[in-house]
């Protein structure tokens, strides 16, 4: 989890339900159905052994991205064997605000 956060999560629990429960925020508008794509993860590829195989479903909506490390946090089941590190990426909208602030701050300097 981000920010050094853990969590303990049971075999077939989502990453997005494990999330929720230590109080990490990730967007989702599909409520789990894997339809927004918005809920995308990036898990360290050393522990890629914490995770259930990818459903044909998430294999699908992720494409190309699964080659990079990300899964989509509403399929993704922890299997209960091995600890999992979740990366969240930032959110687009707070992204560009900051960016938008740091040029601003660089310029009043």
């Amino acid at each position: 989890m981000p920010d050094g956060k853990s969590t303990p999560a049971r075999a077939g629990t989502t990453l997005l339900e494990a999330a929720r429960r230590a109080k990490v925020h990730i967007r989702t508008r599909c409520a789990g159905k894997a339809a927004c794509l918005m809920c995308k993860v990036c898990i360290d590829p050393d522990a890629q052994t914490g995770l259930q195989p990818m459903n044909a479903n998430e294999r699908n909506k992720l494409g190309g991205l699964q080659e990079q490390g990300y899964r989509l946090a509403c399929q993704a089941k922890a299997n209960g064997q091995a600890p999992v590190i979740v990366t969240v990426p930032e959110d687009p909208l707070k992204s560009a605000v900051r960016k938008l602030l740091d040029q601003q701050q660089e310029e009043d300097w």
